[in-house]
């Protein structure tokens, strides 16, 4: 009874919190834009170029070919400098969002602002096995920036994080980070030859492709930064990036204790080619490095070496995205020798609510033979916390995983996913793993390859142009592997509101 107490007023606070944030956002009127979600919510929002010219104003939207920028992913890539252009419609607040410095137009500062809060509530995590308890909470992430562009060469862009946890059982670094720098870096830019150069230096976040491997990580509640060093050359088709990171260690003592990882880098080189054939080709080589290893069978300096080449494109109706990995190097005195691929192919039928039918297949390398002086299991580095779901369940390690899903779109704002996802393990000499390189205790060695099957329904709702509500559920059937280790079948539930300005 007291355990039910304790849940019921943890998440009363979570859901009463939640409301105050929908009332405040939804009476807040402010410049609109654009919100892009992530790229596993596979919407098309729809573009907002403003009511009508203000009032006075004789220039009509219709012969005005500037239009308001969108709130991106990355804010750092927005260019609020068409505020300058007197044709182009002014919201509320306009005047902190192009701020002119000086005379010259390619000299200004814009801030901004995203704020998420997600309710979620998950009966079993890690399937219920050792202490894990059923648990429901909310998590918050508020992030302001601000971003200077000075002449035609420098930008200097600076953004604080403050993600909180309410209610969660168990608060791990992904979860909780007090008030942080979460981004702060000067890039110049300039041409070179027929091209254009870019440097950029201080702490940054990147994601390259689907994010399955290399990614922001904006799933989890605190975002995956950078202390690096990133150049690219971009020349008609063609870009080419070097790249020298030391990932941030994330800390949730107190404010501003974020460091860089001394025991983790992460650094290389890629190649982007567009136009081969019908699709875009790219490809890099990392070494990622790390001190302290560990792995089920085996401890110590890890030295591995990534290489990994992607094919994406759409034709007519037709789109897919097929990417591969190898991993070659060291952990301690054992050998690596790892891989993983991942696909996704789709078809969108000339049908009402435009159906999108969708293939995804994925599989990693996990480690056959304990104590044989080789390790197998695939290291998924920066995986992004949605690829699979949000429920964390899947990870891409020793791993197997087909999943068909459909798409619907009763309206332009409105996005309605249901899909299938059947799992099995590479092999059972190793574990089955949840998301980042978790390792389900009592099943390495154990039951067949079969991990289980699952069932995923979500929606995403473009509320307001800078406003989207999503809503996730997913329950996973589990597997006699992690049924033996004492795991039983979960369920997750999500809701979400994310905004940004």
């Amino acid at each position: 009874m007291a355990s039910t107490t304790r849940y019921g007023r943890r998440f009363e606070k979570a859901a009463s919190v939640t409301a105050i944030a929908g009332v405040l956002l939804a009476g807040t009127d402010v410049a609109r834009a654009d919100t892009v979600p992530p790229p596993a919510a596979a919407m098309n929002l729809a573009d907002d170029t403003g009511a009508g010219a203000s009032a006075g104003t004789e220039t009509s939207i219709s012969v005005c070919d500037v239009k308001r920028p969108a709130v991106l992913f990355n804010r750092w890539q927005e260019d609020w400098s068409v505020l300058a252009d007197p044709c182009v419609p002014r919201e509320p607040l306009d005047g902190l969002k192009y701020v002119p410095l000086g005379e010259d137009r390619a000299s200004w500062l814009s801030l901004g602002v995203n704020l998420r809060e997600r309710v979620e509530t998950n009966n079993a995590p890690l399937f219920g096995i050792g202490t894990a308890q059923s648990d429901t909470y909310l998590i918050q992430r508020i992030e302001v920036h601000a971003d200077a562009h000075l002449a035609e060469h420098w930008q200097f862009f600076v953004q604080l994080q403050d993600a909180r946890a309410f209610g969660k059982n168990m608060v791990t670094p992904v979860d909780k980070n007090p008030l942080d720098l979460e981004q702060a870096f000067v890039t110049y830019t300039g041409t070179l030859g027929s091209g254009t150069f870019k440097f950029r230096v201080g702490r940054q976040q990147m994601a390259f492709d689907l994010q399955r491997f290399i990614s922001v990580r904006d799933g989890p509640n605190v975002r995956q930064a950078y202390d690096a060093i990133w150049a690219d050359y971009e020349y008609q088709k063609w870009r080419f990036i070097a790249y020298a990171t030391q990932p941030v260690q994330n800390r949730d003592e107190t404010a501003f204790d974020d460091v860089s990882n001394r025991d983790l880098t992460f650094s290389g080189v890629r190649f982007e080619r567009q136009s081969v054939g019908p699709g875009d080709l790219s490809g890099y080589w990392s070494r990622y490095n790390r001190s302290n290893a560990r792995f089920l069978d085996a401890n110590g300096v890890e030295r591995r070496d990534v290489w990994d080449m992607r094919y994406s494109g759409t034709r007519d109706r037709f789109d897919w995205d097929v990417e591969g990995m190898l991993q070659t190097g060291t952990v301690g005195g054992n050998t690596i020798l790892a891989w993983a691929m991942g696909s996704i192919a789709g078809y969108t039928l000339d049908l009402p609510w435009s159906p999108h039918v969708a293939l995804q297949i994925d599989a990693a390398s996990g480690d056959r033979h304990p104590h044989d002086g080789r390790v197998e299991t695939f290291n998924s580095l920066f995986s992004n916390g949605y690829y699979f779901t949000l429920a964390g369940y899947t990870g891409y390690s020793n791993l197997v995983h087909i999943k068909p899903s459909i798409t619907l779109k009763p309206t332009a704002n409105l996005a309605l996913l249901g899909a299938l996802g059947f799992q099995w393990r590479e092999t059972t000499g190793d574990a089955v793993y949840q998301q980042a390189n978790q390792a389900v205790p009592g099943t390495a060695g154990k039951g067949s390859l079969w991990t289980g099957m699952y069932v995923q329904l979500r929606a995403d709702w473009t509320i307001a142009a800078n406003l989207i509500g999503s809503v996730e559920a997913v329950h996973f059937q589990v597997g006699n592997a992690i049924r033996q280790a004492g795991g039983h079948n979960a369920d997750y539930a999500g809701f979400e509101l994310k905004y940004g300005w």
